[in-house]
């Protein structure tokens, strides 16, 4: 609900993946993933933040492999909030996105995912 330091979904590692079930079938357009920004860090470092990532949509939740819809990296010296398009646009509507983190910016123990955003057209 809010963007402090620690409110966020952490999982250990640098490599991991969130499954999305949206509302309703939808074409997606664009995703956007936000991290809270330098400044707001108690370190002043957001190496916790992804960094290299894909996102996929799936028929279900038990399909083992989605359709890739474009791999991505986030620039820990950019905005907090970067917006992607999709990079492989499909035919077919999706109600399920998986977000696979590949990596981060540094970080040892965690990484931090602060929100993550679906966009497209029903």
């Amino acid at each position: 609900p809010d963007m402090y330091p620690g409110n966020c979904w952490a999982f250990k590692g640098s490599q991991g993946y969130l499954v999305v079930r949206l509302s309703m079938k939808i074409y997606p357009t664009a995703f956007t993933v936000e991290h809270i920004p330098k400044s707001l860090s108690p370190t002043g470092s957001i190496t916790s933040a992804p960094r290299n990532f894909s996102v996929y949509g799936l028929d279900d939740e038990y399909q083992e492999e989605g359709k890739l819809l474009g791999q991505y990296v986030y620039d820990e010296g950019g905005e907090p909030l970067q917006m992607f398009p999709v990079m492989e646009e499909s035919e077919n509507a999706f109600q399920i996105v998986e977000l696979r983190i590949f990596s981060n910016w540094g970080h040892a123990e965690y990484t931090c995912l602060y929100r993550f955003r679906v966009h497209g057209k029903p």
